[in-house]
């Protein structure tokens, strides 16, 4: 397998590049480079003005990928997705107009407030990297991402994610607001002419390539997983579905999407094999949103990542 310190040392400098541009918001931009070392999507979670959309131009930036942004509005096609096939009349011919969608990373903006058949636009370029128009499959970029935000608080005029397609997502991230002394280096920054807008005034550079992202992948795959490891996740996978405050547990999807989370991040610590420490530290982002709670335990102010915790601390831990 390729020697993981050798390949982590171009997405370690990705992470410090990023900081230029985003403050107090490690742990998301952490996510976002695991997902993408696992060909994993992203489901965005917080109020407006948190930096979701400078978080995704930063992550392709520093990489240097291809990324394009669709605002998701009550009228959007699919077709303004994926694109489309037009006629044109000077050659009497048809030709196919690629969409946003062909890009390295695709920005899906406040992606609940399109219906679902635009929504479903979407499944088959997350899960196959192809989309299909008029019969033809077409390939996408390798690599490929989509990132997608929604707003916690407003519900009106929002169409729900279906389990189907939350379950495609590797992580859902909650992106919060910044500590005090993060905030005042925030405004502080405005204060003297800061841009989120433009990345090069920003002195954010790509500090690396599509290529060694995809030696970085190569170098997860090879992470080793012991067997015992193995069992601990299960264990846990199966446990949601044993808990009675669960009415729809994580499905085996979510137990290898769980099992390709650890990895990378055994891998972004420098280790070439996985513990049960990186088992609990990817568990609720990539478990919380596949889980369905019973309405009463909702009503009583339960909630996924709380049932989650305390699954991690009952499932025994292999030693």
């Amino acid at each position: 397998m390729s020697d993981p310190p050798a390949a982590h040392a171009p997405i370690a400098r990705v992470r410090d590049e990023i900081a230029k541009a985003v403050v107090g918001q490690d742990g998301v931009v952490t996510g976002l480079i695991a997902a993408l070392l696992v060909r994993g999507h992203v489901l965005l979670e917080g109020v407006p003005g948190t930096a979701k959309t400078l978080l995704v131009k930063s992550v392709a930036g520093a990489l240097d990928l291809a990324h394009a942004r669709v605002q998701f509005t009550p009228d959007l096609m699919p077709s303004d997705v994926t694109g489309q096939t037009v006629y044109l009349q000077e050659t009497a011919e048809f030709e196919f107009r690629q969409g946003p969608v062909f890009t390295n990373l695709l920005l899906a903006d406040e992606i609940n407030r399109t219906p679902p058949k635009t929504q479903a636009a979407l499944l088959e370029a997350m899960e196959e990297r192809q989309v299909t128009v008029e019969g033809a499959a077409r390939r996408l970029p390798d690599p490929f991402g989509v990132v997608a935000t929604q707003n916690p608080i407003e519900y009106e005029g929002t169409y729900p994610l279906p389990e189907a397609q939350l379950d495609r997502f590797l992580f859902k991230l909650t992106v919060g607001y910044p500590d005090v002394a993060q905030e005042r280096d925030v405004v502080t920054r405005h204060h003297h002419g800061m841009d989120p807008h433009d990345l090069d005034a920003l002195g954010l550079e790509a500090v690396a390539t599509a290529e060694d992202l995809l030696a970085a992948r190569r170098a997860v795959d090879g992470i080793e997983v012991e067997e015992r490891v193995i069992g601990y996740l299960v264990d846990l996978v199966r446990a949601t579905r044993e808990s009675p405050s669960v009415v729809l547990g994580v499905s085996p999807r979510g137990a290898t999407m769980l099992l390709r989370a650890a990895k990378a991040w055994a891998f972004l610590a420098g280790r070439t094999f996985v513990t049960p420490d990186e088992v609990k530290a990817v568990a609720l982002p990539t478990l919380r949103h596949r889980l369905q709670l019973r309405p009463e335990v909702e009503l009583e102010g339960g909630t996924s990542d709380g049932v989650l915790r305390g699954l991690l601390d009952s499932v025994a831990v292999p030693r």
